[in-house]
């Protein structure tokens, strides 16, 4: 089994001046009883460790006790703002136009293991379609934040499709491994030779998700199936 934990760095320094941050820790572990908290750096900086799940919830309190702040003294983190540049990108790109987003909307936010995330959008495409919301991925390194949007009045929209991914990524989480496999050379026709043989193999092994990179392929499935896989590269 893979992807039980992660373990993130979360910088708090954007609540000084507004919080002791010592105080604001301790109101955080008894919010997450569930994580693990590492000390809190001069920085601002605190390494928590714990499940998808429990981080992202942590991270709804943390955007909960920004929202609270007053506006002109509201300082956004570096990594907040990456994201929210990220999110607006993200719609600039896909260039959606509907009633919802222009509407005022209700927000949830959902933290994924990377690898999880393209799984779910393989093999469970379904997880990120409901009615009535807008469901946009962000993905920053090995983890995707995941934004649920509803019209304004019709939040229990949006809390229904963040438990149906939560609940999706949860059982993910208990069967799915990943298993890696290096190239033995880096050059370019080496790179080619194996993501050929990868793509020739797939049809005769379902449910295995590829996902190709300069230097390995990972290989995301259930343990009896990418182990057959890589037996089958092996050979």
């Amino acid at each position: 089994q893979v992807f039980l934990c992660v373990t993130s760095t979360l910088s708090v320094a954007v609540f000084r001046g507004h919080f002791v941050l010592e105080d604001l820790v301790e109101e955080m572990k008894k919010q997450s009883p569930a994580l693990d908290f590492g000390p809190l750096q001069p920085d601002g900086r605190i390494a928590v460790q714990g499940s998808f799940p429990a981080l992202g919830e942590l991270r709804e309190f943390l955007l909960l006790k920004a929202k609270s702040l007053s506006q002109e003294h509201k300082r956004e983190g570096k990594s907040h703002q990456r994201l929210r540049r990220k999110l607006q990108e993200h719609r600039g790109a896909t260039g959606t136009r509907n009633s919802i987003r222009d509407a005022p909307r209700e927000t949830q936010v959902v933290v994924l293991d990377t690898d999880i995330y393209l799984y779910m959008k393989s093999f469970h495409p379904r997880t990120f379609q409901a009615g009535d919301v807008v469901i946009s991925g962000v993905t920053d390194g090995d983890i995707t934040t995941v934004c649920i949007e509803s019209a304004a009045g019709k939040a229990a929209h949006a809390l229904k499709a963040r438990r149906t991914i939560e609940s999706c990524s949860v059982e993910l989480q208990k069967i799915l491994r990943k298993e890696r496999i290096h190239f033995k050379e880096h050059s370019r026709a080496e790179k080619q030779r194996y993501k050929q043989l990868c793509e020739r193999l797939k049809p005769q092994h379902p449910g295995v998700l590829l996902l190709p990179y300069d230097t390995h392929i990972d290989v995301v499935g259930t343990s009896v199936r990418v182990l057959e896989f890589t037996e089958a590269v092996k050979r």
